[in-house]
């Protein structure tokens, strides 16, 4: 009953996890690159602009990047970028539509162990991105470490929108498109051990993300986090 009760507080306290959501609003004024909107959105929240051509046609214009304040910054949107498409040359205008966090359900958590990687992947619905396929990502570019590009690279590949980091203390929540740490949440669940991630064990990604053979200490993920969230 006490171990029950237990799982039970667990459960409980990764589901107050708050993570970014979806933030919809429209643009006032543009000069150049930066944009006014008409609602204030956090600083460093990433999205899309929106333009309706009428008799209900639209297409995504710009990325956009909350710089706080009311105001954002456009970038060229290339998620869906091909040689073989044309590229949309339309001006961003006073009333376009913004969508900020418009992948937000889409979520990349890289943790510790798979016992960290479990409670929380079950206790908070979202759309899990399987480290895996981020894994296979760095591989595939000869890359060694994760640091924000490389994340940056995959999470437009693959319609990530954020990316959670499993710290000693808290869950590092960070948009990978604009690289910004969005929040840092209180983590209410024990680690008791680290199992070295998949991308530190590149020889055996054959197994599992988490190999149940390789149960050493693994102080550096812990240095990578710091490093990364600093």
């Amino acid at each position: 009953m006490r171990k029950l009760l237990l799982l039970a507080l667990t459960t409980l306290s990764l589901m107050a996890l708050e993570l970014p959501t979806t933030i919809k609003t429209t643009i006032q004024a543009t000069n150049g690159e930066m944009i006014k909107l008409s609602t204030t959105v956090p600083k460093g929240v990433s999205g899309i602009v929106v333009h309706d051509y009428g008799n209900g046609l639209s297409a995504i214009t710009y990325s956009a990047i909350s710089q706080g304040g009311g105001r954002a910054t456009l970038e060229p949107y290339s998620i869906l970028s091909h040689d073989k498409l044309p590229s949309i040359k339309t001006v961003a205008k006073r009333g376009d539509r913004v969508i900020f966090g418009n992948f937000y359900n889409n979520v990349l958590l890289i943790a510790p162990n798979g016992r960290s990687y479990r409670e929380i992947t079950q206790s908070v619905k979202k759309s899990w991105i399987h480290p895996d396929i981020y894994a296979m990502h760095l591989i595939n570019r000869n890359a060694i470490y994760i640091n924000l590009d490389n994340i940056k690279d995959f999470a437009e590949k693959n319609q990530v929108g954020l990316v959670l980091f499993v710290g000693k203390k808290f869950i590092f929540v960070l948009d990978p498109i604009s690289g910004v740490i969005l929040s840092k949440e209180p983590l209410n669940l024990k680690v008791t051990g680290t199992q070295s991630p998949f991308y530190a064990r590149f020889e055996q990604l054959d197994n599992d993300m988490f190999s149940s053979q390789d149960v050493k200490k693994f102080p550096e993920y812990y240095k990578g986090i710091e490093r990364l969230t600093k």
